[in-house]
């Protein structure tokens, strides 16, 4: 059968993108259906505009320790406004690379919502169109319970675009996005409240990285109230918002901000209509080449509820392009060792088990740690403290895991995470030269295992 398309991609996320581009570049008549932003999540919503909101709160501190180093500046102003709007401009201008990227690679770009109509065929906006494969890349949608007064509150899509900043701000949930935009709340100078259910926030993290964040952040003055969650919510009227809690208490707030997880946007794409199993989280079931239970139709990223990180699904894209098209430079995507930073304040970055991790698998392991206050705060009145941390197995000396809390700890993490792809041993740590005086040199300076 003569189709349009040899593959028919619907969601322009990394994902969809990554697959889209790459596959073409191999030779296929690819299209690309989008209804509503190039570059998905990750570039309008999530970790590029956070990670910009992150260096803006991050200034209030630059300031102030600025004065250790003999700099007296000015009284500082934030205007949130500019913030946002300087933000904005800059997605645009990632939007843009996104398109020329669709567009130069012989990418046919379909700006609608594209619906399934059987096991080949799309139909976007009336228009319909047949494909030897369909990949489903629309990655997901942030969740808000389904208690009173849900309408009240903001997601992180939302949370993009107020348009000033709220003076007090209770932020629900205890995953990364949470822990994020309280400091980014925080940071800019809101009132913020973190209400997480359970007993510490950033469950599946090393215990040691949890604690010590809590500290820190305590330390900041961001209020975090654990084991409290809402059971309402309300708007006064003077307009601000009453949030009743599970133990009776009231907190009155500006803002509510739930991260308290998300789903696969799946939304009137057609699935039901065509077959396509979905499993108990409402995600695509997919087998290991990313086909579903309709072998043309397959699936990527948020929507297959695996790992949710972009360089995850730019990873499946690219092993989906190979397959189809190249397959002689095929090789499934490597789920080990994927590092991972949390853009809190102060920041995280891991790769490789946790100390808990590593005992529940039956290793018996060394921990090596070390708590420090980073020599740019020494002549500063900052109490700030670091957190390095190094998992061991003590029978073959090979290092698991890799963890730490302090400035820059992604950047000095991805490095470290091609160390443990590789192999090394806490040897090989040992006899590593520092780079000194660096914060990263603690990593090769550690030389006695703590005690438990």
């Amino acid at each position: 059968m003569a189709y349009d398309f040899d593959l028919f991609v619907i969601g322009a996320g990394s994902g969809g993108v990554r697959a889209a581009r790459f596959a073409a570049g191999f030779g296929a008549r690819v299209a690309v259906a989008e209804s509503r932003y190039l570059g998905g999540t990750c570039v309008n919503v999530g970790c590029v505009p956070k990670k910009l909101l992150v260096y803006g709160a991050h200034y209030a501190e630059d300031f102030e320790q600025a004065r250790g180093y003999g700099w007296t500046p000015g009284e500082a102003q934030f205007d949130w406004a500019t913030l946002v709007a300087n933000k904005d401009r800059e997605i645009q201008r990632l939007n843009g690379i996104y398109r020329k990227l669709l567009v130069d690679s012989g990418v046919t770009l379909l700006e609608g919502h594209a619906r399934l109509t059987d096991a080949h065929g799309v139909e976007v906006d009336g228009q319909r169109y047949s494909a030897e494969h369909i990949l489903v890349a629309t990655g997901g949608w942030p969740v808000v319970p389904d208690i009173p007064g849900r309408e009240h509150a903001i997601t992180s899509n939302e949370a993009f675009h107020l348009p000033a900043l709220p003076e007090r701000v209770l932020v629900v949930g205890g995953g990364y996005i949470a822990v994020e935009f309280a400091s980014i709340f925080h940071g800019v100078g809101a009132k913020t409240t973190l209400l997480y259910r359970r007993e510490l926030f950033l469950r599946g993290f090393d215990g040691a990285v949890r604690e010590h964040l809590r500290d820190e952040m305590t330390k900041r003055g961001i209020d975090l109230q654990f084991n409290a969650d809402i059971t309402r919510i309300d708007r006064q009227a003077d307009g601000s918002l009453l949030a009743t809690l599970k133990d009776g208490r009231s907190l009155e707030a500006d803002c509510v901000f739930y991260a308290t997880g998300r789903r696969p946007m799946l939304d009137d794409l057609g699935l039901e209509d065509i077959g396509i199993e979905l499993d108990e989280r409402g995600s695509i079931r997919v087998d290991e080449l990313y086909r579903s239970s309709v072998p043309s139709i397959l699936a990527i990223g948020d929507v297959t509820g695996k790992v949710q990180l972009t360089p995850v699904a730019l990873a499946e894209g690219m092993a989906v392009a190979r397959r189809l098209f190249k397959p002689e430079q095929s090789r499934p995507v490597d789920y080990r060792l994927i590092p991972t930073a949390v853009f809190s304040l102060p920041n995280i970055g891991t790769v490789g088990m946790t100390e808990e991790q590593a005992r529940e698998a039956g290793h018996q392991v060394s921990i090596f740690e070390s708590r420090f206050r980073p020599m740019k705060l020494t002549m500063t009145d900052s109490q700030e403290r670091s957190l390095m941390k190094l998992v061991v197995d003590a029978d073959s000396d090979r290092v698991l895991g890799c963890h730490m809390v302090g400035p820059e700890a992604g950047e000095i993490l991805q490095g470290l995470a091609v160390a443990l792809k590789a192999g090394a041993t806490k040897q090989m740590f040992d006899e590593t030269l520092g780079i000194h005086p660096t914060a990263a040199e603690e990593f090769v300076t550690m030389r006695t295992p703590v005690q438990r």
